[in-house]
């Protein structure tokens, strides 16, 4: 199975760190936040990864090189200054990605879900177009995007809410028909699939940050290095 880290976004809340350094490239708990990314993609088997940038894209490419280092092989889908939104990013790098069903990671979230383990449930794939691994609401998002029910990923409406950690299974077809180079957003693609019933997903109750700010980022850059001490 092939993965794709989603590298590409602005990082306009993380300002003015993300000035001269892409969000991914920030460092945490020692190492920039992308490679705790690979060394557990690579941890989980994963061999090929694809990563998407716009700004300041040229130091991911440098810092990250063809991925060796890590155990892994890298290629890169540069995307136009302002990127492409997540599905349109997506949709231009599928000739990459290939027929198969593939992994998506938020280049800007930090999860210590066994990879290995959610990826056994690619089987999922057989009767739905995603699968999402969903975590409790943080603090900063209290309303939730999706309810779970059983394995079925439903409207907040109809019933408890958990938020989408960023990290998800999904078919190519999904995303065969849209147009390329095209900024378009993933949420209507997930509200289309709920409608027909044809998403699934997980509950992680594990470790999940959502890096958006300066202030997530000194909290658990702290919180990583204190446990390495520890």
């Amino acid at each position: 199975m092939k993965a794709m880290i989603l590298a590409a976004g602005r990082g306009e809340r993380m300002r003015p760190l993300t000035d001269h350094t892409p969000k991914p490239l920030l460092p945490v708990g020692g190492k920039p936040l992308i490679i705790w990314h690979l060394e557990r993609l690579a941890a989980a088997g994963i061999r090929e990864v694809v990563i998407n940038h716009a700004h300041l894209g040229e130091q991911i490419e440098m810092a990250l090189g063809d991925g060796s280092k890590w155990g892994v092989a890298i290629t890169y889908s540069p995307e136009p200054k302002g990127a492409l939104e997540t599905a349109g990013g997506i949709a231009k790098a599928l000739p990459q990605l290939g027929p198969e069903a593939f992994l998506v990671i938020n280049g800007d979230v930090f999860c210590d879900v066994d990879l290995s383990v959610f990826l056994r449930s690619t089987s999922k794939l057989l009767e739905n177009d995603a699968h999402l691994l969903m975590v409790p609401n943080p603090p900063q998002h209290p309303n939730g995007d999706f309810a779970l029910i059983d394995d079925k990923i439903a409207r907040a409406s109809d019933g408890e809410t958990l938020t989408y950690a960023g990290i998800g299974l999904f078919s190519p077809n999904m995303f065969g028909q849209l147009p390329v180079d095209q900024p378009l957003k993933l949420r209507p693609l997930l509200d289309a699939a709920i409608a027909v019933e044809r998403l699934s997903g997980e509950r992680f109750d594990g470790r999940w940050v959502d890096v958006g700010t300066p202030e997530r980022l000194t909290a658990l850059d702290q919180e990583l290095r204190a446990a390495h001490v520890d």
